[in-house]
C-alpha cells in the first residue's frame, strides 16, 4: 500500500476513534472504593479491608491490621476507641463528631456499619479549614491519638487522664 494512502486511512481511523466517546474508566481501586471527608471505605457490602491505616495532619500514616481489632467502644461525648490486641495493646482514640452518622447512600458509617464490618479503610485527622466547612451530620475526625501499653495498669491509666468516658463506672 502506498504510503501516503496508509497515513491518510490511519489518520482517518484515529480521528473515528477521537469522536467516539468513551466514559471514563475507574480503575479497579476506584470501582470499590469511596470516601467521605474523615475516611475511606470499601463499597461492597460483602467486601473486607485487610487493614485500618491511619492519617494523621502531620502527614504521617500508620496501619492497624483487622485481625487484631479485638473491640471497639463508641461514646458521643468522647468519641470512638479501637482496641488492637497483638505484643502489646494499642488504643487508638478517634475524637470527632457525628462518628456514626451514615453517610453517601445510607450503607455505611465508621461505626456498626463500617469497623464493625472491616469496610473502613483508613480514617484521617481533618484540618481546621476543613472542619470548618463540614456540614451539619457529616462525620468529622479532629485527632487521632494511639498509645501502646504493656499492662492494664498503664492502660487504665492512659484512659483516666485522656478518655475517662471509657472507664467502666
Amino acid at each position: 500500500m502506498d504510503d501516503k494512502l496508509l497515513e491518510m486511512f490511519q489518520g482517518n481511523k484515529r480521528r473515528e476513534a477521537a469522536n467516539v466517546p468513551h466514559p471514563p474508566k475507574e480503575t479497579a481501586h476506584e470501582a470499590e472504593e469511596d470516601r467521605c471527608a474523615a475516611f475511606g471505605f470499601l463499597r461492597g457490602l460483602d467486601a473486607r479491608a485487610l487493614m485500618l491505616e491511619l492519617r494523621f495532619r502531620s502527614g504521617d500514616s500508620g496501619c492497624y491490621s483487622y485481625s487484631l481489632l479485638a473491640s471497639w467502644w463508641h461514646n458521643p461525648s468522647v468519641g470512638l476507641l479501637l482496641k488492637f490486641t497483638g505484643d502489646v495493646v494499642s488504643l487508638v482514640l478517634i475524637r470527632g463528631s457525628n462518628l456514626d452518622c451514615l453517610i453517601g447512600d445510607g450503607s455505611v458509617n465508621l461505626t456498626d456499619r463500617g469497623l464493625q464490618r472491616h469496610r473502613i479503610t483508613y480514617v484521617r485527622e481533618m484540618g481546621e479549614d476543613e472542619l470548618r466547612r463540614a456540614g451539619k451530620g457529616v462525620p468529622t475526625i479532629d485527632r487521632l491519638e494511639v498509645a501502646e501499653f504493656e499492662s492494664q495498669e498503664e492502660l487504665r491509666e492512659w484512659l483516666k487522664k485522656n478518655a475517662p468516658g471509657f472507664l467502666p463506672k
